[in-house]
């Protein structure tokens, strides 16, 4: 299958590393320091499932330079999903499929109003990675996998076929969900809370749980969210709330989110596509959110700040 990897951090350095380790025609789409380093380098991966190298990696900046594909894998940041979306239309031809990995619950949307929902399958994924140095990519924990399906559940051969192709490659899992807003939503649960407890209180998911204050804390940030998507209509299973928290006690305990370590480091962050999101999203939708509120107000200052310095 020729793929294209949107976004070259620990998300689709990761993903895309195993698939073209396992043959795949594999491009990756990166920029700067990181690009350079890739197709000098090729892309190494610090793995705690064995460390590999992707040697020569195909890699560019320019998607008309690829060309059509057969899948796009979009695993850029959040705020950087429209962006992307403008972007890829070189890599689309009759039979693309787009497959975004966001941490969010508005990727799939997003892109389907740019590139055409009949292209856009829903997805998800968790790993913890992140990009170590330029043409490095750590993975430090969780088992990876892929979720995926068609944004109304019917059942496709090109998901199929999908499924098969990531399926096939080593150091990961991938299977179709049986609901994938369900399992959007369920990701969404924890690590918007994971995102949003590490960014206030500036310390990992080992401490922010077991001290008894901010472990209230998340639970609330877990409540909020479950009643926005069952006001969304999503069909989220009574127990999602405690589920959420399970995973999130099951974390090795140094974990932090992405979005925590880019405010941590000034970076922009997605925050307005987390908790940013449980608060548009209850407004719009007639739902309380008072602590994602507080946290998106108490963190949107130096967000604003980290994004101007970017531009």
């Amino acid at each position: 299958m020729r793929i294209a990897i949107y976004g070259t951090g620990g998300v689709g350095g990761y993903f895309g590393g195993r698939l073209a380790a396992a043959g795949e025609d594999v491009t990756f789409i990166a920029r700067g320091d990181h690009l350079a380093a890739i197709q000098r380098d090729g892309l190494k991966v610090q793995s705690i499932h064995g460390d590999f190298q992707v040697v020569p990696a195909q890699a560019s900046d320019d998607p008309a330079s690829v060309g059509p594909v057969d899948l796009v894998v979009v695993a850029v940041k959040a705020w950087q999903v429209a962006d992307a979306a403008a972007a890829m239309a070189p890599l689309l031809g009759p039979e693309t499929c787009v497959l975004p990995l966001e941490n969010g619950v508005e990727a799939a949307d997003q892109l389907a109003r740019e590139v055409g929902a009949d292209r856009v399958i829903g997805g998800l994924c968790g790993i913890l990675a992140w990009r170590e140095a330029p043409g490095v990519i750590r993975h430090a924990g969780i088992d990876p996998f892929i979720r995926l399906g068609e944004l109304d559940n019917r059942k496709s051969k090109r998901v199929a076929t999908i499924r098969e192709c990531l399926a096939s490659a080593d150091g990961m899992t991938a299977e179709i969900a049986e609901d994938i807003q369900v399992a959007i939503w369920s990701k969404f649960l924890f690590i918007c809370a994971m995102s949003g407890i590490g960014s206030i209180a500036r310390a990992p998911i080992g401490i922010t749980r077991r001290l008894p204050d901010s472990r209230a804390l998340i639970e609330s940030i877990l409540e909020e969210i479950y009643q926005v998507g069952l006001a969304k209509g999503v069909a989220l299973p009574d127990d999602a709330v405690a589920r959420a928290m399970k995973f999130i006690d099951a974390l090795p305990e140094k974990s932090t989110a992405s979005m925590q370590r880019d405010i941590t480091a000034g970076r922009p962050s997605e925050l307005e596509s987390q908790n940013g999101a449980v608060v548009r999203l209850g407004i719009e939708l007639g739902v309380a959110t008072p602590v994602n509120r507080v946290i998106h107000a108490a963190l949107l200052p130096q967000e604003l700040a980290a994004r101007e310095a970017a531009d």
